[in-house]
């Protein structure tokens, strides 16, 4: 069983509720708390010692990391972060510094954008050191974005450059919250998620979700230097364009809108983003399923992303 089969066991069977307006299977939960002006965001994610880093890696990065993909999914709601809890699972020889490092992490995240960190809880966990953070958000009534809205026709966007995350990236991305409110500010996006199992694996939640189908232009999918400097180093690195298509812990935006809109969402862009790459990389579709087409014809792409029940994970 897959890790999404494994999901789409769970969520049929998940208790509910008066208050919630989307639970399961977006990239935050949203709940109606009575507030007129605005919804409530609710997101846990975690990082695991030997999973989403190593014990050498440094403490401040670590705690950056478990905050910042919180955060990455609040960006992708186009929301605004609130609070977070943080819940440590520690083996018994742990090191105190080390643990205070990855707070430091962690805080200095959290003050960049507001966030206060306002409790959590301790405990044993002899395999490693696990970090789990719940985080409340905020998003304006009116202006929330889901996954389930893409519409045939639609331009497909993604920001910044993909693949090449082991590189680095993925202890020090930049979560892309100014860019998801600007953008739900700014213009009819339809879809909206972040990439954090690759656009290959990510995409397709979209399609799902919005009853559609894609077809994604190779020449247009954004490669990082990194993913082209793996592939440069040693014949065992993917492939550039199969890292930026297929490489986890991107945690750049993925969203649709008209294309009508797409030459004016890309100049906008430019003026306001000027540092961050908006590329334009397919077409939502009428067929269903996801095709990348190239110089040599178009071919079916199916799903393809980190998995973490995978046996070569």
């Amino acid at each position: 069983m897959t890790e999404f089969d494994l999901i789409r066991e769970i969520i049929p069977g998940l208790a509910s509720n008066d208050q919630v307006v989307v639970g399961a299977g977006d990239d935050c939960a949203v709940l109606d708390m009575g507030d007129p002006q605005s919804l409530t965001l609710f997101k846990t994610d975690a990082v695991v010692q030997g999973v989403h880093f190593e014990v050498s890696t440094e403490a401040e990065r670590v705690g950056h990391k478990a905050l910042a993909r919180c955060l990455s999914d609040i960006a992708a709601m186009a929301g605004t972060p609130v609070a977070a809890v943080v819940t440590l699972g520690l083996p018994l020889n742990f090191d105190p510094k080390y643990i205070l490092g990855v707070y430091a992490g962690i805080n200095a995240l959290a003050r960049r954008f507001g966030v206060a960190v306002v409790g959590g809880e301790t405990t044993r966990n002899e395999g490693g050191i696990i970090i789990s953070v719940s985080l409340l958000g905020s998003i304006p009534r009116g202006r929330l974005l889901l996954r389930s809205h893409a519409k045939v026709g639609d331009a497909i966007f993604v920001t910044g450059k993909l693949g090449g995350s082991l590189s680095g990236k993925h202890l020090d991305f930049e979560p892309r919250l100014a860019e998801g409110r600007w953008l739900a500010e700014n213009f009819k996006i339809h879809a909206l998620m972040d990439i954090s199992d690759g656009l290959a694996g990510d995409l397709p939640h979209i399609l799902r979700a919005s009853l559609v189908g894609a077809d994604l232009l190779s020449d247009a999918i954004p490669i990082s230097r990194e993913a082209q400097l793996r592939a440069k180093a040693g014949s065992a690195a993917k492939p550039p364009l199969l890292a930026a298509l297929t490489d986890g812990e991107d945690f750049e935006l993925l969203f649709t809108l008209p294309s009508r809109l797409a030459v004016s969402v890309s100049d906008a862009w430019r003026i306001q983003f000027p540092e961050l790459n908006l590329s334009c990389v397919g077409r939502v579709t009428s067929l269903p399923g996801l095709r990348l087409k190239s110089k040599m014809g178009t071919k079916p792409m199916p799903q393809h992303g980190y998995d973490h029940f995978a046996q070569s994970e």
